[in-house]
């Protein structure tokens, strides 16, 4: 699913490959026609936003956002473990998936983070690739909901994921804007060492296990299931397009 790859280019943190590969970029969202038009428009103008701004804005703009603590960071396990040694043992397990298909990442990559992620979800099959999202829906609804609190257009990116996973991304943001609007704003120096210091963050399911699908331990690594996911979004008008990328 190629457009997963740009969005892993646009949730990692600009570079100048980035400005000169706008054209490519636009002309593959243009192209994608598992999401809505108001969603490729959306994409079209993050990226705008991205690169037609200085280099150094963009990326300044960037690291205020997920940069700054646990809040927003792209770091999946940062959201479901924490500091807690679980984490450690949940990137050897992603790695291990990673290795066994076939998936090389650089040494200076953290497994869990979120652009890795999705380009690694970008080499599997379409099933795979949406099963992998639907994973972590409700993380990815978490970080859309609160990038929507900071009226930021990178919150098309996560409306774009939560589609792809199988849901109505509106209705899935909703679900959590409840627990996002009782989070307290403070980004003082204080603030964010205080967080950096809380007890691991778990999202819970009814029955009582963690939401995000992603691996916490080689004895919990599960083998994902091929149910087929619905696709919330075919353009009828260009059905031979989408014939081609399937």
């Amino acid at each position: 699913m190629e457009i997963l790859k740009v969005i892993s280019l646009l949730l990692d943190y600009p570079e100048q490959p980035l400005v000169q590969a706008k054209a490519e970029l636009e002309d593959a969202i243009k192209q994608c026609f598992f999401i809505s038009p108001a969603q490729r428009q959306a994409l079209k103008k993050l990226l705008q936003h991205i690169t037609d701004q200085d280099l150094l804005d963009a990326q300044s703009v960037y690291l205020s956002l997920f940069n700054r603590g646990r809040h927003l960071s792209l770091l999946m396990f940062e959201h479901v473990h924490g500091e807690s040694r679980d984490r450690g043992q949940a990137m050897v397990d992603l790695l291990a998936e990673y290795e066994q298909a076939g998936f090389s990442i650089a040494a200076k990559e953290l497994p869990d983070y979120i652009p890795l992620y999705l380009e690694y979800l970008a080499s599997c099959d379409q099933l795979g690739a949406r099963a992998g999202l639907a994973d972590i829906q409700h993380l990815l609804a978490l970080l859309g909901a609160r990038l929507e609190e900071n009226e930021s257009p990178y919150m098309a990116c996560f409306h774009v994921l939560l589609q792809l996973a199988g849901v109505e991304p509106v209705e899935q943001i909703g679900k959590v804007r409840a627990q996002i609007a009782e989070e307290p704003v403070d980004n003082s120096l204080e603030a964010l060492d205080a967080e950096w210091e809380e007890e691991a963050v778990t999202f819970m399911q009814d029955d009582g296990q963690a939401s995000c699908g992603l691996a916490s331990s080689s004895a919990n690594h599960r083998v994902r299931e091929e149910v087929p996911v619905p696709i919330h979004w075919v353009d009828f008008t260009h059905a031979s397009n989408i014939a081609d990328k399937l």
